[in-house]
């Protein structure tokens, strides 16, 4: 075939048009999900995280998505069987990249979660079947893909776990957690700036004479850069974080509470609605019983338990402090004479007339009545006490006020692997027809040109915004509860992963590699393993 044929002008154009639709897609769909805690927490605003996100995601595509690219255009099929029917050839991948797009729409249009990698990957090895059948393929490189999907959730789980282990030993259960967590801000930012210049250096992209640097030299580099970054972050970031999260302690800045007697309410930033004032009768003085609990933002388990109509003479003000799995709720009852009542640190103490009910774990002679861990249907004067708690503890608020921050990192740390990974299922058939078009050969001898990854990269970020903004939120909220310290070690893990499946050159699901640290972290950090298996059906 002649390099730049008229006759299949047409056909690259549309496949131009085609790709960039599917990177709107991926933009759309994935590319959210990087920047959702830190929209969701207050410490980027949708604009800054639209914009981090497409210089980030623009960066990977051009700088470490060649490798994925050249798996994804040469790497999978057998190219060589189609000497002589190049227009064959080019209608095919041209075939998959509508066919992973309508599929990626309709999975949209009908909320199903699906993977771009999978579609693409799934739509190349079904053209090569029916037009090459099974000699079409390169057996060993997609099965190496294959297995990937496999271990990427695995990996990228056990990576988040040594590091969720490791600042809850360092930092979470610490005596005082605000200094362990300042001073790990530096080796944070440090280490994971070091890893994305090795990313870069090590093999780089030839649009910046990187592709013979040796190793120690990239490595070199990758430090170097690493300890500018930790030095200027311990003189500049450190300080300013102390400042602003003592100026919150010392402001007496209040956790939001939620009030509920004989009402359910959610759990919300808004005052807290004024409800009256219930009395309870049956031979007592007018006693009145508010419940104030502490609330979580994801209730997990509604706890009941009904005050009995026989609590009458002993009066008392109760302070009963309760802990399910390592998690503390406050539940405090009021009474109009005052008084006080032994507390325990795992019941409610309700004073009696006498009638004692005997406790799990006390001598039937106790007068301490333990909360009841099933719903109750039993009303006192159709008015019941309910404690929201949860499983999961959540992190001290100066703990949370470092890592909230930290979560810029992660997602910029996040996009920039997403777009070096992920670009290759827009672009990747998109390079193999253009190089066949200007060189005329199927063995696509040429590097991969850095301006159509820049192409396909600019297509992520225009669909992000165009509907990815109305679409940013983090996965797992559904799956178990996050915090910020868990979030950011399962933005680290995820992408941790993807990198290094970018630099081997294999496409993986970045959606299954941060689903994997989610489920793992959030097995680890619950006694009970707080995920909701259900949702994997």
């Amino acid at each position: 075939m002649e390099p730049f044929s008229d006759e299949l002008l047409w056909l690259v154009i549309v496949c131009f048009i085609v790709a960039f639709v599917l990177a709107c897609g991926i933009g759309a769909n994935d590319v959210a999900n990087s920047f959702g805690t830190s929209v969701g927490s207050k410490v980027l605003t949708v604009r800054q995280a639209c914009w981090l996100a497409t210089v980030f995601e623009i960066a990977g595509s051009v700088l470490i998505g060649y490798k994925v690219s050249d798996t994804m255009r040469k790497g999978i099929l057998q190219v060589s069987l189609y000497e002589g029917a190049e227009k064959e050839l080019m209608i095919g991948l041209l075939s998959t990249l509508a066919g992973s797009g309508i599929w990626l729409i309709l999975a949209t249009f009908f909320k199903l979660p699906i993977s771009g990698t999978h579609s693409i990957v799934g739509a190349t090895v079904g053209f090569s079947l029916v037009c090459r059948g099974t000699e079409g393929l390169d057996w060993m490189t997609l099965t190496l893909i294959v297995v990937s999907w496999f271990i990427s959730p695995l990996l990228s789980g056990l990576v988040s776990v040594i590091l969720f282990l490791l600042i809850r030993h360092f930092i979470l259960r610490s005596p005082s957690p605000l200094v362990p967590g300042l001073r790990s801000l530096p080796l944070f930012y440090g280490a994971t700036i070091a890893v994305n210049a090795f990313s870069i250096c090590h093999d780089g992209p030839k649009l910046l004479l990187l592709d013979n640097i040796a190793s120690w030299v990239a490595a070199v580099i990758s430090v170097v850069l690493g300890l500018i970054t930790a030095v200027v972050v311990q003189l500049v970031v450190v300080p300013w974080q102390r400042s602003k999260i003592l100026e919150m302690m010392g402001s007496g800045t209040k956790t939001d509470v939620q009030f509920t007697f004989g009402y359910e309410t959610d759990s919300s930033r808004e005052p807290s609605p004024r409800l009256p004032r219930v009395g309870i009768e049956g031979g007592g003085d007018g006693v009145t019983l508010p419940a104030i609990c502490k609330s979580v933002k994801e209730p997990t388990q509604l706890y009941t338990f009904p005050a009995s109509d026989t609590t009458t003479k002993n009066n008392g003000y109760t302070l009963a402090e309760t802990r399910f799995n390592n998690h503390h709720t406050s539940i405090i009852t009021e009474t109009s004479n005052g008084g006080k009542l032994p507390t325990d640190p795992t019941l409610l103490s309700i004073p009696t007339n006498g009638t004692n009910t005997p406790a799990l774990g006390l001598s039937p002679n106790s007068s301490a009545v333990p909360l009841i861990r099933e719903k109750t249907t039993e009303p006192l004067l159709d008015t019941e006490a309910k404690v929201t708690v949860s499983a999961v503890q959540d992190d001290p608020p100066e703990v949370s006020r470092i890592f909230s921050f930290l979560q810029i990192l992660t997602a910029t740390f996040g996009s920039f692997a997403h777009g070096g990974n992920d670009v290759s299922n827009a672009i990747g058939p998109l390079i193999a027809v253009w190089l066949v078009y200007t060189e005329g050969s199927v063995q696509q001898k040429a590097s991969t040109p850095w301006y159509i990854l820049l192409y396909g990269g600019a297509g992520i970020s225009v669909g992000l915004w165009l509907w990815g903004r109305r679409v940013i939120e983090t996965i797992g909220e559904d799956l178990t509860k996050i915090t910020a310290s868990t979030g950011f070690t399962i933005e680290i893990g995820s992408a941790l992963t993807v990198l290094l499946a970018s630099k081997i050159g294999l496409p993986i699901s970045t959606t299954h590699c941060k689903v994997g640290s989610v489920v793992f972290v959030g097995w680890v950090n619950t006694a009970s393993g707080g995920v909701d298996w259900k949702l994997f059906r």
